[in-house]
């Protein structure tokens, strides 16, 4: 009886948040939310562009680093050891800075997101989970972002002889099971750790803005995030 007493109240407690959440949105005019949705969203774009998008914007950040894929990060001290510790600080580092330029280009395609956003998508960011706003992005975003960032990753790789040898090197590991499949294209694979490095800072940045919405500087985004 006692356990079903504490479910019952942490049920009703559950539902009253939901019910006070509810009634603080439906204060919020549709067009202030939308705005205050699109304020969040350049807020983390311009966050991350920033943070990633410049020399060492990866290669110092321990967060996003790009490191040798799979097998080929566990070969890393066996390669050092045999006297190719140049080639492989080499190898990371252009793997690193080539995605600090890829993500310098990112910003008029998530502007462009931006623009796009419905009332209905501005909706479901503000009900959604705690990384909605990251989401939204990479629904709406990943598919250009591809696209942009593998030519500038390309010529950032191609400046080194050591992109050819990866490959194949990469293409034996994963034909072997050692590596992902995805990871044996260096490509590929710098394109896709640049856009993971880019929306987990935009991720950083929505985290923040959920748990201090007071402390955002804008006086819309206190409005709407601090009802959530």
């Amino acid at each position: 009886m006692r356990i079903l007493q504490k479910t019952v109240f942490a049920l009703c407690l559950t539902l009253t948040a939901a019910f006070a959440q509810a009634g603080a949105l439906d204060v919020i005019s549709s067009g202030d939310a939308s705005a205050g949705v699109k304020e969040a969203l350049a807020k983390g774009a311009d966050y991350a562009v920033a943070s990633l998008g410049k020399e060492g914007g990866f290669l110092g950040n321990s967060k996003v680093k790009i490191p040798l894929p799979g097998y080929l990060d566990k070969a890393e001290k066996g390669l050092r050891m045999f006297g190719m510790g140049k080639q492989a600080d080499q190898l990371i580092e252009t793997m690193n800075h080539a995605a600090e330029q890829a993500v310098a280009e990112a910003k008029p395609i998530l502007s462009d997101s931006i623009k796009k956003m419905s009332v209905q998508d501005a909706k479901g960011i503000l009900t959604g989970g705690e990384d909605s706003v990251t989401q939204y992005f990479k629904r709406t975003s990943t598919e250009q972002l591809t696209a942009k960032f593998m030519p500038i990753v390309k010529a950032s790789t191609q400046k080194l002889d050591l992109a050819g040898q990866y490959n194949a090197f990469a293409g034996k590991a994963a034909s072997s099971g050692l590596i992902d499949q995805k990871d044996a294209d260096l490509d590929g694979y710098v394109t896709q750790k640049a856009m993971d490095g880019l929306f987990a800072m935009i991720a950083e940045e929505e985290k923040k803005l959920r748990a201090n919405p007071l402390g955002a500087g804008s006086s819309l985004l206190k409005k709407v995030f601090g009802a959530l």
